[in-house]
């Protein structure tokens, strides 16, 4: 029997029924990624399995470093076959950690190959795979074809042009591609070389010149109204922590003069910028019926060295162990206070906080959608079996598993998409050993409805983005 076979991660008869029955043939709406609309829109094809693969995962550089690959095999300037075969060379000592399911669930699903990636295999695989993206069924909009996605939300920067978003609504391709708006460098008054480089390109993108407090908030309106037009529904905020230290605008007008004379905010000025700024943020989603996303608790660029010789985002970041409940309380609650909290996904890196998490989003249901504040997916570190399992557990004891709008893939590789099916597999497996416990009935009706819901229908409803 092959690894990756049809029961893979289903340990019950029941799971192997739930999953075939009601999870596997489900679309993907794939509402978090870092996927470049770029290569959509121009329909890229790709060469080899590094450029489809390896090209900017800092998920597989991270292993590489930690099995001993130099720098120049990762990122450096070695060929994209010897990076591959420094990849393949480390996969082995991936056992138990989620990359060996992943590498090998992607390789058989876009390549139908049984083989276990290895040293031995590399170039046959190599060979084999460079054969198949050859063809015009690897394209980027086959692919997504090919993988049952009906809608995808990239992340952006609110000074994007999107051009290659509505190059692809005027292509008229059936498949949604739809921006996320990120301001998180709006927020960066304590790096006030970058964060001024920002406001000029923000100036220049909105058409308002942003010299004072007032212009910058008008100017990211403006931009979040474009993303409305071009058809993103959806903000998207990467933060250690919820900023929930509001002042009044006069105070942040000096905040905000004193970063674009040059001069970095102290951390206390940071923190009281930032929460003014994610206040007005939170106030225009709900004005669009747009929804929130918080992703809170990581620890980023921990290696100052390699952030310097590389950059931002190459596989060294943590969790991080930031007190959550407080700030998230004080800006949820403020939001709700004002009628102007709009749908929010909070989704937690530090498993601890599960539970802290989980009973914050029923704190702010309201009667208006179902599951308004949700306990998003399991996220970064905690994206794999155990840890969407404990995700999945906390959220079904603390509140509605039923309304729960499911998975994404948070990814830079149009190889990611089988991590839909990983999580629904373990989705059933966990589901299917409480219906062979006798925990919960043994009712296709019901248990079957929830699943199908949590794969496709919970999100669609929940998003209302435009979807063929």
């Amino acid at each position: 029997m092959s690894f990756i076979h049809d029961d893979f991660l289903l340990s019950t008869k029941a799971a192997s029924r739930l999953y075939h029955t009601f999870a596997k043939d489900e679309p993907l709406l794939d509402y978090h990624n870092h996927l470049p609309p770029k290569d959509i829109a121009q329909d890229r094809r790709f060469k080899n399995l590094f450029e489809i693969w390896l090209e900017g995962d800092h998920y597989k550089w991270r292993a590489m470093r930690c099995n001993g690959v130099p720098e120049k095999f990762i990122t450096g300037d070695a060929s994209p076959f010897e990076k591959f075969k420094a990849w393949a060379t480390t996969v082995p000592h991936t056992l138990r950690n989620p990359l060996y399911h992943w590498t090998h669930l992607e390789l058989k699903r876009y390549f139908d190959i049984d083989d276990l990636l290895n040293e031995k295999t590399a170039i046959a695989i190599w060979e084999k795979t460079c054969l198949q993206l050859d063809r015009a069924e690897m394209s980027t909009r086959n692919i997504l074809r090919g993988q049952k996605v009906k809608a995808l939300c990239t992340t952006d920067d609110p000074t994007d042009d999107l051009a290659w978003h509505q190059q692809c609504a005027k292509d008229k391709f059936e498949v949604g591609v739809y921006p996320t708006f990120r301001p998180d460098k709006a927020l960066a008054v304590h790096l006030p070389e970058s964060w001024n480089a920002w406001c000029d390109k923000l100036s220049a993108a909105s058409g308002i010149e942003v010299n004072s407090y007032v212009s910058l908030l008008e100017a990211l309106k403006q931009r979040h109204d474009f993303f409305h037009s071009v058809g993103g529904r959806l903000s998207d905020h990467g933060l250690n922590y919820c900023h929930a230290n509001f002042v009044s605008d006069a105070e942040a007008e000096r905040i905000f003069q004193k970063a674009r004379s040059g001069t970095a905010a102290d951390a206390t000025e940071q923190d009281q910028f930032a929460s003014n700024i994610m206040l007005y943020i939170g106030r225009l989603n709900a004005e669009k019926s747009w929804t929130m996303q918080l992703h809170l608790g990581p620890v980023r660029n921990n290696n100052s060295r390699l952030a310097r010789e590389i950059g931002a985002d190459v596989g060294c970041d943590s969790i991080g162990d930031y007190p959550q409940a407080e700030t998230l309380s004080r800006f949820l609650d403020r939001l709700d206070t004002e009628n102007a909290l709009p749908k929010t996904v909070l989704y937690n890196v530090n498993p601890a906080h599960n539970y802290v998490f989980g009973t914050m989003a029923g704190n702010f249901a309201d009667g208006t959608t179902p599951g308004k504040v949700q306990f998003g997916s399991a996220w970064w570190f905690v994206d794999q079996k155990e840890g969407m399992e404990w995700q999945i557990n906390a959220l079904s004891n603390l509140g509605l598993l039923s309304r729960f709008i499911g998975m994404l893939t948070d990814s830079r590789s149009f190889m990611s998409f089988p991590r839909h099916e990983y999580f629904r597999r373990t989705l059933c497996n966990l589901i299917g050993a409480d219906v062979e416990a006798g925990l919960i009935p043994n009712d296709d009706e019901l248990v079957g409805s929830m699943i199908k819901n949590i794969c496709y229908s919970n999100v669609k409803e929940y998003l209302g983005l435009k979807v063929s």
